[in-house]
């Protein structure tokens, strides 16, 4: 049987990883839909090769361009914000990858579960904004949310087998980023150029500058609580720099599984993808010779705050959660454009949390509405930030 998937955010990393594993798989999997922001030039070349029944252009600007170079295919064209919660509807979609970044992925994954569409998630933001909301939707839609995080993906595979063994704790493992042991002397001088050489994995620019700072561990902290329905002291996060352990599970017993595997993403995206089964793949074999010694060590929570900021939003829950994705998003952007500080980021985050209103039961609206509140709080603090540094 072929699955049909629905890919929202086809030119970055993740979704250009996904075409190549549906590539190299056309027995198990067909694209049903394609989706970008503004690549229209990728999204073209993309709809021409897998010929899905529906593409969308977010950026309304380059509707045309694409509408007129698709015009003797059988695509349909769509374009905005609107189209992407239209497309994950369709009858033909099987399976939705959520590959998108940010806030923006969470409408289109609450549209795609109300419509019961299997979600594979690479998009962390919707469980760190919404993590209750999904959970709860995923449940009285019958929809299965399958991890495409190589930490999470690894938690999930270690749980397969696993319905009656109690979790006592969960380990996230992170490489550290590329200034794991420097100090904030040397970070305070860090520019986005250093940031964006992770040491293990290539990925999009928002993301490698989450690992940087440890944002992106954090995120997925907050993730995994919900993914697997746990208390936040049962997550644990620890650095292991090879990155050839994904993550670890402890059950209550005292036994622990861990995932193992190269640092490739292709992996845990085609596992998402074929759930339940597991398909053969070409993907290059880990050599225990290779690598002689695996270490660890704990992460360094002061140095680089945004994990320990990520903690507190989860332990304070309700929109807080949601207050420091948007801060982080602002600040990352900012970093990348050169506007503000490696360390001013989590300064910026840390006054978001600190200045915006607490919300307990938030709902859909109350979480747009936070969102764009600490949008317009992070950019005036960051404004402040560049007049300082003039002076």
């Amino acid at each position: 049987m072929i699955k049909n998937i629905a890919i929202l955010g086809s030119s970055g990393s993740i979704g250009t990883q996904a075409l190549e594993v549906i590539r190299d798989n056309p027995q198990h999997f067909k694209v049903s839909v394609l989706t970008v922001n503004q690549n229209a030039d990728l999204l073209i070349e993309q709809a021409l090769e897998f010929l899905p029944e529906a593409v969308v252009i977010v950026d309304e600007n380059k509707y045309q361009a694409v509408k007129s170079a698709l015009s003797g295919s059988s695509v349909r064209v769509l374009s905005g914000e609107a189209a992407l919660t239209e497309v994950v509807q369709l009858p033909q979609v099987d399976m939705v990858l959520t590959a998108v970044v940010g806030f923006s992925g969470l409408q289109p994954t609450i549209a795609a579960i109300k419509a019961g569409k299997h979600i594979a998630l690479a998009n962390k933001e919707t469980l760190v904004v919404a993590g209750e909301m999904i959970a709860r939707l995923a449940k009285e839609n019958n929809v299965q949310i399958l991890p495409v995080d190589s930490e999470h993906s690894a938690i999930f595979q270690c749980l397969a087998g696993e319905s009656n063994n109690p979790i006592e704790k969960i380990y996230l493992t992170a490489s550290g980023g590329p200034f794991r042991g420097r100090d904030t002397e040397f970070l305070a001088g860090v520019t986005k150029a250093q940031a964006l050489k992770h040491p293990n994995w290539v990925m999009g620019a928002k993301i490698t500058i989450d690992s940087a700072t440890l944002m992106n561990k954090g995120l997925e902290v907050i993730e995994a609580k919900w993914l697997f329905n746990l208390d936040v002291s049962q997550v644990d996060v620890i650095v292991h720099p090879q990155s050839i352990i994904h993550s670890i599970v402890q059950f209550t017993d005292g036994s622990m599984k861990a995932q193992m595997g190269l640092p490739d993403m292709k992996l845990p995206i085609q596992y998402a993808l074929a759930y339940p089964q597991r398909i053969n793949s070409n993907f290059k074999r880990f050599d225990f010779l290779q690598y002689p010694q695996l270490t660890f060590e704990q992460p360094d929570k002061t140095t680089f705050r945004n994990l320990s900021l990520a903690f507190l939003a989860i332990e304070t829950g309700g929109n807080m959660p949601c207050v420091i994705n948007a801060a982080n998003e602002v600040v990352v952007a900012e970093f990348l454009k050169d506007r503000v500080g490696f360390l001013e980021m989590s300064d910026i985050i840390e006054a978001c949390m600190s200045q915006l209103s607490y919300l307990q039961k938030p709902a859909l609206q109350d979480l747009i509405e936070t969102d764009k509140e600490t949008r317009i709080l992070a950019q005036e603090l960051v404004t402040k930030y560049q007049l300082t540094n003039l002076k």
